[in-house]
């Protein structure tokens, strides 16, 4: 296909997601207004010569290494033809220009596709002619992924390739224990340089990463990260260049707590127009949840949404019959969900669905101001179990039918780096929405804790009682917020008495009558908590994981069981002084 048809082949895709044509989720569809609407720019030069380049040398150069056809005609040698989507993507990342300038504008972007949609095999071939193209800034390429094996799939389509086109003796490659690298100097007609190729693979070892130098950087199967680090240090390894490239390819997984989840949320607020990021390019294929996150798997429509190659690599029939298995054995459920409609599950033994919170959350829309004025009697809760980790408070209190909570969590700055990047708890992004104070301290400063209860009440909330258990309140804040003037409850950790504030809440999230101020620091703590049913619907709960934390969710409980206590003491009153 001649070079000037790929812009109207990208720019045609978007039109037919847009109008419907072209069967697609609402992340493609803002994906591809976004585009049309970039187009007419004023600041933005929409040039070609380079997608034209990079699509020419993917079609050219490489061929398929396994598969077949949905006829069932083995695909082994044949041309590696892009799909339209391919096309839009392309075009996207490398036609976007700011104008008047040498600087491309997209450096960052993520992937999002099912399984089995050729991601692999499409961002090595486009990492391959992206090099090519920038030689003469002396490519360096990492592909990486959280297990080598997987970024192997990448260097074993690129050599295969290399050789069946009879031209892998052309370029220096290392295959062993210690490198898996391909290597090539480009020289004029006349035999001059004309820049360099280099192509890493390797695994993505954050402790062992802060001497890389490179222009172009693949993350793959971001699902799989447990650290941020394992993405930031390829993307901070680009700061010398302009023209950098970092892109993260990935299926869902079943951490809705993880820097993968992070990522894919990002990227749809970035194609919603909701976060304003320029140089980040949005792709995110997946299946369309209704506000209690279900998804109606066994609808082609979805089938199509989660996968762009459906048709195509993706055969459809074979969809049906997986979406059915899973309807039939709730046990391979989650699997089709995650890789097949890419949809975020939670963890096996997670105990709530987060899309419940969350559904429940979005009716109300309360500022914390307004509840300050409202009629309400307010307890609250402290979780004070970890003075040098997280610590968390909560107030509770019941308006119209509605139960509400409010959260605040406090950590030592000093421990902030190490949870955020060992632990993966987003602190900082907490601390910036609000829902954190950072201690200057080498433990939580409990004076923190005191005065925030302080500062709400003065804000104009009536707090009754604060709840918390005394084996962990220390010497200092039980003083302190006696002389404070609030009346404290002693709650002890024992489950069956737990159980009463944990049962609560998830009653009011079912019922559509929970809310928590869209705190996304809850929402965290909520996804942690895992839980064992006992006797009598008593339940017994801890954190999914020893790295992640539940501290809110257990302060919000110690707060409704202090709602609780004072409830089942008025009655008691009231039978007291009853003449019955």
């Amino acid at each position: 296909m001649k070079a000037k048809h790929y812009k109207d082949i990208a720019i045609k895709y978007a039109k037919d997601v847009v109008s419907g044509k072209q069967i697609a989720g609402d992340d493609i569809i803002n994906a591809c207004k976004r585009f049309l609407e970039d187009l007419k720019r004023k600041d933005l030069e929409f040039r070609t010569t380079q997608p034209d380049a990079a699509v020419s040398i993917m079609e050219g150069m490489f061929v398929h290494r396994k598969g077949e056809a949905l006829d069932g005609t083995p695909l082994l040698g044949k041309p590696f033809i892009l799909e339209p989507f391919e096309i839009f993507i392309t075009y996207n990342l490398l036609g976007f220009w700011y104008k008047g300038t040498n600087e491309r504008r997209y450096k960052e972007g993520l992937i999002f596709l099912a399984r089995k949609n050729g991601k692999t095999s499409f961002i090595a071939a486009f990492s391959f002619a992206v090099g090519i193209i920038q030689r003469k800034s002396g490519s360096t390429i990492y592909v990486v992924a959280a297990a080598l094996k997987q970024a192997m799939e990448s260097f074993n389509f690129l050599v295969f390739s290399l050789k069946y086109k009879k031209i892998i003796d052309d370029f220096e490659v290392h295959d062993n224990s210690f490198e898996h690298s391909i290597k090539y100097e480009f020289k004029t007609a006349d035999g001059r340089p004309d820049g360099t190729l280099e192509i890493q693979i390797m695994a993505s070892n954050p402790d062992a990463q802060d001497s890389f130098n490179c222009n172009f950087a693949i993350a793959d199967e971001v699902a799989a990260y447990k650290k941020p680090s394992q993405y930031n240090r390829f993307k901070e390894a680009m700061k010398s260049y302009t023209n950098k490239l970092m892109i993260g390819i990935t299926t869902a997984g079943d951490d809705m707590n993880s820097f993968g989840y992070d990522r894919m949320q990002y990227a749809v607020k970035v194609a919603a127009g909701i976060v304003k990021d320029d140089s980040f390019f949005s792709f995110v294929a997946r299946a369309d949840q209704d506000e209690k996150g279900n998804v109606d798997y066994t609808d082609p429509i979805q089938h199509q949404k989660a996968n762009p190659n459906y048709g195509v690599t993706i055969r459809p029939q074979d969809m049906m019959n997986d979406a059915l298995q899973a309807q039939n054995d709730p046990r391979v459920r989650k699997d089709f969900l995650s890789r097949s409609l890419n949809i975020y599950t939670a963890a096996l033994k997670a105990w709530f669905d987060i899309e419940e919170f969350r559904a429940s959350d979005r009716k109300y829309n309360w500022t914390i101001e307004e509840l300050a004025k409202l009629p309400i009697k307010w307890y609250g809760g402290a979780d004070l179990s970890r003075l040098h980790d997280l610590t968390a408070a909560a107030l509770f209190g019941t308006y119209k039918n509605v139960d509400i909570i409010i959260t605040h969590a406090f950590c030592p700055v000093v421990m902030a780096v190490h949870k955020s990047e060992e632990d993966n708890i987003p602190l900082y992004g907490w601390m910036d929405d609000g829902w954190l104070t950072m201690a200057n301290t080498p433990t939580v400063n409990i004076s923190d804790i005191v005065n925030w209860f302080i500062g709400m009440r003065k804000m104009g909330f009536k707090i009754a009682m604060v709840g918390h258990d005394r084996k962990f309140a220390g010497e200092e804040y039980f003083p302190a917020m006696k002389k404070a003037g609030f009346k404290i409850v002693d709650q002890p950790q024992y489950y069956y008495l737990k159980s009463q504030g944990f049962r609560h809440i998830e009653k009011a999230a079912k019922d559509g009558r929970l809310y928590y101020l869209h705190s996304e620091a809850y929402e965290y703590c909520v996804s942690n908590v895992a839980a064992v049913e006992k006797t009598d619907d008593a339940v017994q709960y801890e954190k999914v994981k020893p790295e992640m934390r539940i501290d809110l969710f257990d302060a919000s409980v110690f707060a409704v069981n202090a709602s609780i206590k004072a409830a089942e003491k008025n009655k008691q009153l009231d039978g007291w002084w009853s003449d019955k």
